[in-house]
């Protein structure tokens, strides 16, 4: 019998890379578009949740427009923190792992060096604290589960930083980029490989471990040295660059409060299913291949 795995989410940038990737044999994925499946509706996803003997069910599906949160907190809410405890209470009846995206935004930034685990949450915008629900909602509903948390997710799809910092390059002479907010940036196939995996563990064997994860790309920078690596890399492939000025948070206000520390340890990610992830440059590199092309011969 095949592997059905459920993926909620399917139109963002790690459900697109879900639904494209190889799965291998016996394995088959479902990812329903959000017009036909309302994850905020609680009828709706018991229904989906109990159409199939599903595997596993992944949920990528989030309210991500952090300043846009701040002034829509039902909306947000009800997507990350609602929809979570719906899909956890469906998935536990029918006795099926879930695997759930979290974000680095629980954190208030304030912490030194990487954000372990079990670190005590302290969200600062309607976007953290309404994740920090999900999370809660999940772990507390379905004892078969995984929380994964992640941080600065860019791709070759939709909207994301790398793909900004691209089109900005091309309209002007130089960028100006917050220097002072450190983090993980993290490929969203890199990603997908990591939840397909922890997925398939929990789907084949009821005894592995549930909890919260983390998983990000390896090094840490700042926004600033992020955009300077996008433009060095456009440039190794003979694309447009232009330098790269840093300036603090404190001259590019949002509404939504950002974590100055984004870093998150991936030990435990590493201990439980033996993940470990790749440097954000080799997975930038990924990227810009897909983007631009492959780097020029010296």
């Amino acid at each position: 019998m095949a592997h059905e795995i459920l993926i909620l989410g399917g139109g963002g940038q790690v459900g697109t890379e879900l639904a494209r990737r190889a799965w291998g044999p016996g394995v088959a994925v479902h990812a329903p578009a959000r017009a036909a499946l309302d994850v905020t509706d609680e009828a709706a996803v018991a229904a989906a949740v109990a159409e199939r003997p599903w595997r596993a069910v992944i949920n990528t599906a989030a309210y991500t427009a952090v300043d846009k949160a701040e002034g829509e907190v039902g909306a947000a809410w009800r997507l990350n923190a609602l929809a979570p405890a719906y899909l956890a209470a469906a998935t536990a009846r029918a006795g099926i792992p879930i695997v759930h995206v979290s974000t680095d935004y629980v954190f208030d930034g304030s912490g030194e060096g990487a954000y372990a685990t079990d670190a005590p949450v302290r969200p600062t915008s309607v976007y953290g604290a309404s994740k920090a629900a999900g999370e809660l909602a999940v772990r507390t509903t379905n004892p078969r589960h995984a929380v994964v948390r992640t941080a600065w997710v860019v791709s070759p799809h939709r909207a994301n930083f790398v793909k900004t910092m691209l089109r900005l390059a091309a309209e002007r002479d130089r960028l100006t980029v917050v220097d002072d907010q450190r983090g993980c940036p993290t490929s969203a196939g890199d990603l997908a490989a990591a939840l397909a995996a922890i997925a398939l563990r929990l789907a084949e064997d009821p005894g592995a471990p549930a909890g919260t994860y983390h998983c990000v790309n390896a090094g840490a920078t700042t926004w600033c040295g992020f955009a300077r690596g996008i433009m060095a890399g456009a440039q190794a492939r003979g694309a447009r660059s232009v330098p790269v000025e840093p300036i603090p948070t404190s001259a590019f206000p949002t509404p939504a409060r950002r974590p100055a520390n984004s870093e998150l340890s991936t030990e435990t990610l590493t201990q439980a299913f033996g993940i470990v992830p790749r440097p954000w440059t080799a997975a930038l590199d990924d990227i810009l291949d897909q983007l631009i092309g492959p780097a020029k011969q010296a």
